[in-house]
């Protein structure tokens, strides 16, 4: 059967139903979801309810660097700076935040002292309850500081000034740039360099990528931030979902080396099983 037949009996079966979904689902689109949400129930079965050893996440130097910047500002006695960006809840800020965590919990085993700079109250007022829960748990409820974590501006750069502001009169050993960053990016990150910190950075606006480069020590490349709460956590349930992620975009990547080495021999199969209804 050559793939026109292919798709008129595909179109006969299910074309009623795809064709007047109302986000035009097509065959390819729900036979991916249906791999891909296999793979996901696969690994979180295997991540929590089995001792099976799962893929191990690859050295990322800016995570691993984490502990050395928290390290030094406890030598110095001088606090550690949380910025998670300026976009509000978003994707980049939830990933932040799972960061800001075990930041906090380092920084209460540790004693040393955690500041945070943030553009939103939402978001504050959850890191609040992140780092106040971490203290908890490491038992030093009475070194949470709820002044510490602190508000300063709506506005993007009323908000780099309270940042640079925070950065000179608390001279911080280490600052943490994690979350998603614009223009005021560069602002910040020369601010904590002149403040003679240590600066580990991660976000995903590829246009700030090379300044965050170029004005900190360790900088996290696009979707390693995602990553960085399973590398620092070493949760099983966070490494198997990553994995599976992971397998999922290899089963793209295969799909698109298939139709480029078909297109380029004259052959439209790929392309024509990837349009079935």
């Amino acid at each position: 059967m050559n793939t026109a037949e292919l798709r008129v009996t595909m179109e006969s079966l299910l074309g009623s139903w795809l064709k007047n979904d109302s986000n035009r689902l097509g065959l390819a689109t729900l036979l991916y979801f249906g791999v891909f949400s296999t793979v996901i129930l696969v690994y979180w079965r295997k991540a929590t309810h089995g001792t099976d050893p799962l893929p191990k996440l690859r050295r990322i130097a800016g995570l691993d660097a984490v502990d050395e910047a928290i390290g030094r500002a406890t030598e110095m006695g001088r606090p550690v700076c949380f910025n998670p960006g300026t976009s509000g809840f978003s994707a980049p800020t939830f990933a932040a935040l799972a960061v800001l965590g075990y930041i906090a919990g380092q920084t209460a085993r540790y004693d040393a002292r955690l500041l945070g700079c943030y553009n939103s109250p939402q978001v504050m007022s959850v890191a609040q309850s992140i780092v106040q829960t971490a203290y908890i748990e490491q038992g030093k409820a009475e070194s949470f500081r709820l002044d510490d974590i602190r508000y300063l501006s709506g506005d993007q750069f009323g908000f780099a000034s309270g940042c640079i502001g925070v950065i000179q009169r608390e001279r911080i050993a280490a600052q943490m740039m994690f979350g998603n960053f614009a223009a005021e990016a560069l602002i910040i990150a020369e601010a904590g360099n002149v403040a003679g910190a240590i600066q580990v950075a991660g976000q995903t606006n590829n246009l700030q990528t090379p300044f965050l480069v170029a004005a900190c020590d360790y900088c996290l490349m696009n979707e390693e931030l995602y990553v960085a709460s399973a590398y620092l956590s070493k949760d099983r349930l966070r490494v198997g979902m990553l994995a599976a992620q992971d397998i999922c975009r290899l089963v793209l990547m295969t799909i698109m080396v298939l139709g480029i080495i078909f297109e380029s021999f004259g052959s439209k199969i790929v392309s024509d099983l990837m349009t079935l209804y």
